[in-house]
């Protein structure tokens, strides 16, 4: 499974830099010099970072081969992206990848199937993404709503306020 570490933007100077939307906690080890990236689309690379640095809050990176305004503006949009394989695992119990919480099925504490994840957001709180009956109902990803996350049987329980797996049913 890919995993997107960035969004290239748009060009910096007349160098080739441009700036990269960070999608990683770990954007100094994913952009240091000579890390080779993987494109969507695929044709757009693979891309080696020649340079990359903080300006004003944001990333700015060269790639090899990319020296000049007009081939920056053409990477403009890209995904950067690696290999969830790539990611070692995390030694808290606690802490997940989105890649490993995506498509696991969502149990109310009964054992009651109610939906499954379909994406993690991260807007100052983590949230996922729960697919039930036809529709999205957002539920935040804390140890006092979720319980339990057993990755090895597919599965999280949500133990939800009343109202929040079913918005129309609130009390």
């Amino acid at each position: 499974m890919q995993l997107v570490v960035g969004r290239i933007g748009r060009p910096h100077g007349l160098r080739g830099e441009v700036s990269v939307e960070v999608r990683t906690d770990d954007p100094e080890r994913r952009f240091a010099p000579g890390a080779a990236i993987a494109t969507d689309p695929a044709a757009a690379g693979p891309l080696v970072v020649r340079s990359s640095r903080n300006h004003a809050g944001v990333l700015l990176v060269r790639f090899e081969g990319v020296d000049d305004r007009d081939r920056a503006e053409g990477l403009r949009g890209t995904m950067l992206v690696i290999d969830s394989a790539d990611i070692p695992p995390s030694d808290d119990p606690d802490e997940f990848h989105d890649h490993q919480l995506i498509g696991l099925t969502v149990l109310t504490p009964d054992g009651e199937r109610a939906g499954e994840v379909s994406d993690v957001l991260h807007h100052g709180q983590d949230l996922l993404v729960v697919r039930r009956q036809g529709r999205e109902v957002y539920v935040p990803f804390v140890k006092a709503l979720v319980p339990v996350v057993d990755l090895e049987k597919g599965h999280l329980v949500v133990d939800a306020p009343a109202g929040l797996l079913d918005p129309d049913e609130a009390v």
